[in-house]
């Protein structure tokens, strides 16, 4: 019972102190990145962790009425398959912010595998900056925002209400 309750009070003080992400360039940048179990859509702890901040953002920014969550990845493994895993990521984390309590309609899981890379995939450094999960809001309101569909190009990954 002990351990439950101090459980309990270390996820309040995260809670307590996460700071909302910063808006750069039409998306969200977090302190942290969004991490998963090698080769998988699986979050880590951290990578959980590293939500909370999003959840937050959601929570308070309740007229942002759709957030893309963009699932992005290196060129280390034949392109089907990667894009399977960023939309298989992206939908995770979805389905992480609505057991977290945010509105499943709210929430737009897509990937683009690595076809929007960032930094060259020729070197380590690179290949992780790529392989990335970004959150941009796509509504304002029950309005599209900047003239781009709600799923910004990408192929949706499923229905995060499901």
């Amino acid at each position: 019972m002990r351990s439950l309750i101090i459980i309990f009070f270390i996820s309040v003080s995260l809670l307590c102190t996460a700071q909302l992400p910063k808006m750069e360039n039409g998306k969200l940048v977090l302190e942290k990145q969004v991490t998963f179990k090698t080769g998988s859509a699986e979050l880590t702890d951290e990578g959980k962790a590293a939500l909370i901040p999003i959840k937050e953002f959601l929570v308070q920014k309740d007229y942002i009425t759709a957030l893309r969550i963009e699932g992005h990845s290196d060129n280390s493994m034949d392109e089907p398959a990667t894009q399977t895993l960023t939309e298989k990521r992206a939908l995770t984390v979805c389905k992480w912010l609505v057991e977290n309590g945010i509105d499943c309609k709210r929430l737009i899981a897509v990937g683009f595998g690595s076809t929007k890379p960032i930094a060259s995939n020729d070197d380590p450094v690179g290949k992780g900056q790529n392989r990335r999960m970004e959150f941009i809001p796509a509504a304002l309101k029950g309005k599209a925002i900047g003239g781009m569909p709600l799923y910004g190009g990408g192929l949706v990954a499923g229905d995060p209400c499901n």
